[in-house]
């Protein structure tokens, strides 16, 4: 987004608002501030890191500007929703970073305002309460032992329970039990134990069907002042839809589209982990399989046959695989590598790759045809601790091309240069 047009939506979202709270500020300055508020939200939708929080800054930002009626926040929404059309893409990613960053300006508007009213007045007031009862965020008040004293609508019906059931409950009850410690932890810890700040947790929660969902929350340690306990409130969202878009283009990325193996980054992952953890007598083995003659299934019946033909030969080595207990990766085309970490030694290595060559002797039935397909297999068990996962690859690759060069068929054994 552009300064100029910034300035100009700038104009409709001060028109919007501005007769909604006195705001200590002219009105060409009160502009100024809305343009940069813009600016930063723009910027954070097109950002290659994209930080939610900036959202959260922005909501702030409109509450130090004095702009406290509850109404702002559905005002602005109406004119925050242009965002997207002035920025990258409207893929499914993109419109789950605006989503994330509306979320996010919600929870620093409502955060902010109860801070600043907590200051000023010890108590929640009635503007509070508005935005407590409407405010689309998770909003929830616990006391110093994470007993809920009050939630929102919003929060609810996230976990999918009625409010005054939930008001007395322990908010450490309604999580996974794999992340109770961790947010205990960083609630005694960061907070109760400072007496003051703010911690942000990303962990799951338990719905009331069983079912658990991801909720990213800012918890903040409010001060009391002698009449008012100091108390802990909650304000996030649920998130489960963006981490389940996350892993799911995690996958994508590291998994081959046609046969559903880990694919040559993953692949040379996991090799890299293996080195990472290795000890000094530790090996790694390797089977590098190329198909012998594929070319001649494409020309002859088609590369969609061709592809299908790869794709039951890939359901065979993953069989394998998964019975002998390792990964089997496609690096592209016919060429397929089968990893097995320590403890391993070269026997056990050519066992799989007689293992492998047999699981591919029968014939494929594709489309209509009895396919019959060979492979040659490069054998490597090499010392892992200290290696470097491309130069293992390498070696494979070259005892594989050994394998061809012998006709094919069969696996040619890499015997390591004695040290």
């Amino acid at each position: 987004m552009d300064r100029s047009d910034a300035v100009r939506r700038a104009r409709m979202w001060w028109s919007a608002i501005s007769d909604t709270s006195y705001v200590p500020m002219s009105s060409r300055d009160a502009k100024e501030a809305l343009a940069d508020l813009l600016v930063n939200l723009a910027d954070a939708l097109d950002a290659e890191q994209f930080d939610p929080t900036v959202g959260a800054e922005v909501g702030s930002a409109l509450v130090r500007m004095r702009l406290t009626n509850p109404v702002v926040v559905a005002r602005s929404a109406e004119v925050l929703a242009e965002i997207p059309r002035l920025s990258e893409s409207g893929t499914a990613y993109f419109r789950s970073k605006y989503a994330a960053l509306m979320g996010s300006f919600g929870q620093g508007y409502a955060s902010a305002l109860q801070a600043k009213t907590v200051s000023e007045q010890g108590s929640t007031d009635a503007r509070f309460r508005v935005v407590f009862d409407n405010a689309a965020v998770a909003i929830a008040i616990g006391d110093l032992h994470g007993g809920l004293v009050d939630v929102n609508p919003a929060m609810a019906e996230m976990l999918g329970r009625d409010a005054a059931d939930l008001r007395g409950m322990s908010a450490f009850d309604l999580g996974h039990p794999d992340d109770y410690d961790l947010a205990r932890r960083r609630i005694l810890d960061e907070l109760i134990a400072v007496g003051s700040g703010t911690v942000r947790l990303e962990a799951r929660f338990r719905r009331s069907d069983g079912t658990y969902g991801w909720a990213m929350f800012a918890i903040t340690l409010v001060a009391g002042d002698g009449e008012v306990d100091s108390y802990l409130l909650g304000v996030g969202e649920d998130v489960t839809e963006r981490r389940e878009l996350q892993a799911a283009l995690y996958r994508q990325s590291r998994h081959d589209p046609l046969t559903g193996l880990p694919n040559r980054l993953l692949l040379h992952e996991n090799i890299a982990d293996a080195i990472d953890i290795a000890g000094p007598d530790d090996r790694i083995g390797l089977c590098f399989l190329d198909l012998d003659g594929f070319k001649y299934v494409n020309d002859q019946f088609g590369h969609a046959t061709g592809d299908r033909l790869l794709a039951a030969v890939a359901n065979r080595l993953q069989e394998q695989g998964m019975a002998d207990g390792y990964i089997v990766a496609r690096l592209g085309g016919d060429e397929f590598v089968a990893v097995m970490f320590a403890p391993i030694d070269i026997d056990a290595v050519t066992a799989a790759a007689t293992r492998l060559l047999a699981s591919i002797q029968d014939p494929f039935e594709v489309d209509g045809h009895k396919l019959s397909i060979s492979a040659s297999i490069g054998v490597v068990a090499q010392p892992v601790f200290g290696a470097d996962a491309d130069a293992i690859l390498e070696t494979a690759d070259a005892a594989l091309y050994r394998a061809k060069a012998d006709g094919g068929a069969g696996f040619f054994v890499h015997e390591p240069t004695p040290s």
